[in-house]
């Protein structure tokens, strides 16, 4: 199911240059066969954070601190740098890109998902199955990374639909070659869903770091199987 972004994205405009300084804000209410790293990396990292549907948020799981985007999207501060960076190089190609989603309170997950649950109630499906499909698509509370503040759905401005056609635009096809100069990834390729948990996004991105970025892209592999939790 495709989902149009709301109009008011475009109202607020984002990370228009490079001398804009955002106000942080503290505690603010998803390619080739499986390869092993080269390394064992360090899972206490909090850049490898992983979280998923077999892996939610740790207990007590503490907000991190947040910078707040000039669109109202907010980011985990410590990620901001990477983020405005990979997004000043994007408009220098004279790209468009446009954060759509980002840092989510347990609140506005919960909500979602339930959205999503009912949109298969209304097509006959059982509440457990329909749990099941809103899964594919929505993560259940506790186990999205747009929790962590680690995560953020970057679409083009002149196509912003949720849907496989955002791979082929100018913006996305940028962002998959040059996520890692930056520290992020394309968090769920197509062919890993079995692994992720998660359908195809072509919008999402996680940051990790350029270390542990640079390996997974160049090798084709998921988060999952960088830490070994596949």
């Amino acid at each position: 199911m495709t989902i149009l972004l709301s109009a008011t994205l475009l109202a607020g405009g984002f990370l228009a240059g490079r001398s804009w300084t955002p106000a942080p804000v503290s505690n603010v209410h998803a390619f080739t066969a499986p390869v092993q790293a080269s390394a064992k990396p360090d899972t206490g990292d909090w850049k490898l954070l992983l979280v998923n549907g077999s892996h939610p948020l740790p207990d007590g799981f503490a907000e991190p601190e947040l910078t707040k985007l000039r669109n109202g999207q907010h980011i985990d501060s410590r990620v901001y740098p990477a983020l405005q960076k990979m997004m000043d190089a994007a408009r220098e190609e004279g790209l468009k890109p446009l954060i759509c989603s980002s840092f989510r309170p347990a609140e506005k997950q919960a909500a979602l998902y339930e959205k999503k649950v009912r949109s298969y109630l209304a097509e006959g499906y059982g509440r457990q199955a329909a749990e099941e499909q809103a899964a594919q698509w929505v993560a259940r509370p506790g186990t999205s990374e747009h929790q962590s503040g680690l995560a953020v759905d970057i679409v083009a401005e002149d196509y912003q639909l949720l849907d496989e056609a955002q791979q082929h635009t100018a913006v996305q096809k940028w962002l998959m070659a040059h996520c890692a100069e930056y520290g992020f990834i394309l968090r769920y390729p197509t062919d890993k869903s079995e692994l992720t948990g998660v359908g195809f996004e072509p919008w999402h991105y996680r940051y990790v770091g350029r270390e542990a970025a640079q390996e997974i892209m160049e090798k084709g592999i998921c988060l999952e199987e960088y830490l070994g939790a596949s």
